[in-house]
């Protein structure tokens, strides 16, 4: 048997008994090596749902994962027993017209570990053991990366795909709102992109200071300040707090025919100056999740280009969830909590 971290309800979290899958064809079984907590799964302990998406039955949260392979299925050829590997939780179907045109983020028909959006849920992966089909596997051999670093190949890529909807930073001014975990990596983002200058906006210090130590050029109390002191400041500003008063900064920031990419996950019963749209015609776009981009976060991250360890806070065993998830809801000693494999 192994266990699993499971909701069965807005506070209702436990650990429960399964047992150990088998890999079918082209499937693999991963050991659990570290599991971040996301924000999605925040809003999921917290309210049972995240968005749109509500959990209707026992929910085994989790989509940022990394682990060491233990079994592997016939027909399995690029990935071996004992391989350190990162997971992606995306599944496109690969044949809707979004996959074809190269968005499969968009695709239809989207599998996505750790998502409530399918019914019945699939089961994501704060779990000990789990399969998952070959092609969302990616090894990585360099044995000083860790497993703590491999799991946060999922928010990195999150980052990276905010700047690819930005379209080009090169030279330019990015401002970012939020200097949590989607924040910082969408600072390392920026960075990569060539962005002259790094701003992020947050109104907690600790915050600010982990995005100072990631690569962020300037950070601003933004409650402390007055919001005229950010007019017109920002070639692109990125959302990444999820929070209305951060959409308002980033409509003040953004200069005439700039860019806003929303990443952050907001009220649905929010409203906002549209006008500004349009009379300073200003692009705003999603952001949601990421392809390629995921490719090229586990590239950045074996190489060090973005160096993610400032970012995680804390480990505990699955046995320890619920110290885990109480630590990840307290931004003022944590950015990304980790669960891991019991000892």
């Amino acid at each position: 048997m192994s266990i699993a971290c499971t909701l069965f309800g807005p506070l209702d979290l436990r650990i429960t008994d399964y047992e150990i899958p088998k890999p079918e064809a082209h499937e693999v079984r991963v050991r659990l090596g570290a599991a971040g907590i996301c924000g999605s799964d925040l809003h999921y302990y917290q309210h049972g749902r995240a968005g749109i998406f509500a959990i209707r039955a026992p929910f085994v949260p989790g989509h940022e994962a990394s682990g060491v392979v233990e079994a592997i299925g016939t027909g399995v050829t690029r990935i071996k027993i004992g391989d350190k590997v990162a997971v992606n939780p995306s599944h496109p179907c690969g044949t809707c017209n979004y996959c074809r045109e190269g968005r499969g983020n968009l695709c239809n028909q989207m599998v996505f570990l750790g998502s409530a959006a399918i019914f019945p849920h699939l089961p994501g992966l704060f779990r000990e053991h789990f399969t998952v089909g070959e092609q969302q596997l990616t090894a990585i051999h360099e044995p000083e990366i860790t497993l703590g670093e491999i799991a946060c190949a999922e928010p990195l890529s999150i980052g990276l795909h905010a700047i690819l909807r930005a379209g080009s930073v090169l030279g330019k001014t990015v401002l970012i709102t939020g200097g949590g975990t989607i924040g910082c990596m969408s600072v390392m983002a920026a960075r990569i992109a060539g962005a002259a200058k790094i701003i992020v906006c947050d109104i907690q210090d600790r915050a600010l200071s982990i995005a100072k130590e990631v690569g962020a050029d300037l950070c601003i109390r933004v409650d402390l300040i007055p919001a005229t002191e950010l007019a017109d400041i920002a070639d692109t500003c990125i959302e990444a707090a999820g929070n209305p008063a951060a959409v308002l900064t980033c409509l003040t920031a953004a200069r005439r025919g700039g860019r806003i990419v929303q990443v952050g996950t907001l009220p649905p019963d929010m409203t906002f100056p549209v006008n500004q749209i349009m009379s300073r015609e200003l692009d705003y776009v999603g952001a949601l999740r990421a392809h390629e981009a995921f490719d090229w976060a586990i590239d950045a991250i074996r190489t060090r280009r973005a160096d993610v360890r400032p970012l995680i806070s804390a480990q505990f065993p699955l046995t320890r969830s619920q110290d885990a998830f109480d630590l990840a809801l307290d931004r003022q000693r944590s950015t990304k909590v980790q669960l891991t494999m019991n000892e």
